[in-house]
């Protein structure tokens, strides 16, 4: 079993209320909108897993794809930062999620939580953790919390880091 922290947008945001927030995690995911310096930062930390997105430099961009996909505890994942939502996927995304088959499909970039079914595609689950970093016209902070065992989601949380 493995505690996953879940955030994107932090847009070079690593504060105390969010460092205490990814405590105790086993893994870190981030959905890209690193910012500068956040990947030193947690990659010293923690186990780190993500994507760039489309305010990062080439530091983030050479060290993290534009997708990814991976199998995590028996859950098979894909991240992209411009991803789109069930039924308002971004061009060519549908086509990446049919050809992977995820259980677990993660955007970010809007700075919108979203916790969802798809159920017209595999009936996978989607998230878009919202953003925890204080760039952005979202006014409070997100982060999304979960375990996974032997192919499941548990506990999953909706963490609210404060405003912005």
């Amino acid at each position: 079993m493995k505690q996953i922290a879940l955030i994107s947008d932090t847009h070079g945001c690593l504060d105390e209320v969010l460092l205490k927030h990814l405590k105790g995690s086993d893994e870190v995911w981030h959905c890209g909108d690193w910012g500068s310096g956040v990947a030193e930062k947690l990659e010293q930390m923690f186990f780190v897993r993500g994507v760039y997105g489309n305010i990062d430099g080439q530091f983030v961009r050479s060290k993290y794809p534009e997708q990814i996909f991976f199998v995590c505890e028996g859950l098979s994942v894909l991240m992209i930062h411009i991803g789109g939502y069930p039924v308002r996927y971004e061009s060519g995304v549908k086509e990446i999620i049919q050809q992977n088959k995820p259980q677990l499909f993660i955007t970010g970039h809007s700075h919108i939580l979203k916790v969802m079914r798809d159920k017209t595609l595999n009936n996978l689950l989607h998230i878009n953790p919202g953003a925890a970093g204080k760039s952005g016209f979202h006014k409070v902070r997100t982060m999304v919390k979960f375990k996974i065992d032997s192919g499941k989601m548990l506990d999953v949380n909706v963490v609210e880091l404060g405003k912005k």
